[in-house]
């Protein structure tokens, strides 16, 4: 609450005996910041902690059965924002796992940390990655914006959104980067998506709910090469 002023009625007839006094105040609502509002980033260093994290996760995982422990205490406070992510492995350039989520309830690291393992040991198109694979492995990771639900799939841009087709209690999603990597038209895109991933036939998409959603897509070999 502002005060901005304050008056009253012996303002103007000079009379201060008996008088009204009037307050104008204003409201402030505090706006809650969250990543559609504000622009989200990660510096290099930011991204080469979470796939770090990503990798030794795995490894830890896939030797003991356990998570390894991360010190939150050195986290900045991008890592320790409530986003949701996904983590793809690729093995010799071909898709080895990938799983993530849309919304989380706990600091980005450790949904990388879960997602990171998920798609190692949970994505049922693979079998369980093997301790000796990682060497072989490459790590990505795509870190979301909300979800905002579409009206018309004109306001789809390629490469630019993803996209969760949902109808029922089916869904499905293809990451940003997929558009770009496979050259699909947009109703190429919509079309796989209804049809593979959420498995309600090529053209499900039409009278399902459509949402939009970006990601910031970084890997192991875009932070090697800098």
């Amino acid at each position: 609450m502002v005060n901005i002023d304050y008056r009253n009625s012996g303002d103007q007839s000079l009379n201060k005996d008996r008088v009204v006094g009037y307050y104008a105040m204003a409201f402030v609502k505090n706006k809650k910041e969250d990543m559609s509002e504000k622009h989200f980033t990660l510096n290099d260093q930011e991204k080469y902690a979470l796939l770090q994290i990503a990798r030794s996760t795995i490894d830890e995982y896939l030797e003991t059965g356990k998570y390894k422990k991360v010190d939150e205490n050195i986290m900045s406070s991008h890592l320790k924002s409530n986003c949701g992510a996904f983590v793809t492995l690729h093995k010799k350039g071909e898709l080895r796992g990938c799983i993530g989520r849309f919304v989380a309830d706990e600091p980005l690291y450790a949904t990388i940390q879960k997602m990171a393992v998920a798609a190692a040991t949970q994505d049922y198109r693979f079998s369980v990655v093997e301790k000796d694979e990682m060497k072989e492995i490459e790590l990505e990771i795509s870190v979301l914006t909300p979800l905002k639900k579409i009206e018309s799939i004109e306001e789809i841009e390629m490469g630019k959104h993803g996209i969760y087709i949902k109808r029922g209690f089916a869904s499905g999603t293809f990451l940003p980067q997929v558009a770009v990597e496979t050259g699909w038209t947009k109703e190429e895109f919509l079309g796989y998506c209804a049809r593979n991933k959420a498995q309600i036939g090529w053209d499900g998409w039409k009278d399902a709910d459509i949402y939009i959603y970006e990601a910031l897509v970084f890997d192991e070999n875009e932070l090697i090469e800098k």
